[in-house]
């Protein structure tokens, strides 16, 4: 028996929705990207953007774990020397929730031209409110995702 190797034209992409709200990030973020990817269906292939897209709601109310919000660091470099720029989480989250939260899926895809494929397929939103209802997303719930009180 021959093994199966999927064409991009037999892919079939559903649209998921996930309420962020108190939801730990990397935990979070594990579940988005493998979905992003496609890894959990049975007909996934590494060379291929078998994923499904993904809508992030309430973004601004992600949490982190054991005061990582306060001592972990992002950086961005605006390719000057002496252009590097370095923000807390708990900053990043208060002024651009959307971004904080993509940065953390995106490190977790591939990084190539897939990669970045499969990025576009993510919409982050800050607030509760998206404009895809026309894709009719699923609710996804992320248990393992939740904080613990």
């Amino acid at each position: 028996m021959r093994t199966y190797a999927p064409k991009a034209s037999e892919i079939e992409r559903k649209w998921f929705v996930v309420d962020a709200e108190n939801l730990v990030l990397g935990r979070m973020s594990t579940e988005i990207a493998r979905i992003l990817r496609g890894k959990h269906k049975p007909t996934f292939a590494p060379y291929l953007d078998c994923g499904d897209h993904v809508i992030i709601v309430n973004a601004s109310k992600v949490v982190l774990t054991h005061e990582k919000a306060e001592k972990k660091l992002v950086h961005r470099h605006s390719g000057y020397p002496g252009g590097i720029k370095t923000h807390t989480y708990a900053e990043l989250l208060s002024t651009q929730p959307e971004d904080a939260v993509r940065r953390t899926i995106k490190g977790m895809l591939p990084k190539n031209r897939l990669g970045a494929q499969m990025l576009t397929k993510l919409k982050v939103y800050a607030g509760s409110e998206h404009p895809h209802s026309a894709q009719q997303p699923e609710t996804l719930v992320l248990e393992d995702a939740v904080a613990k009180a």
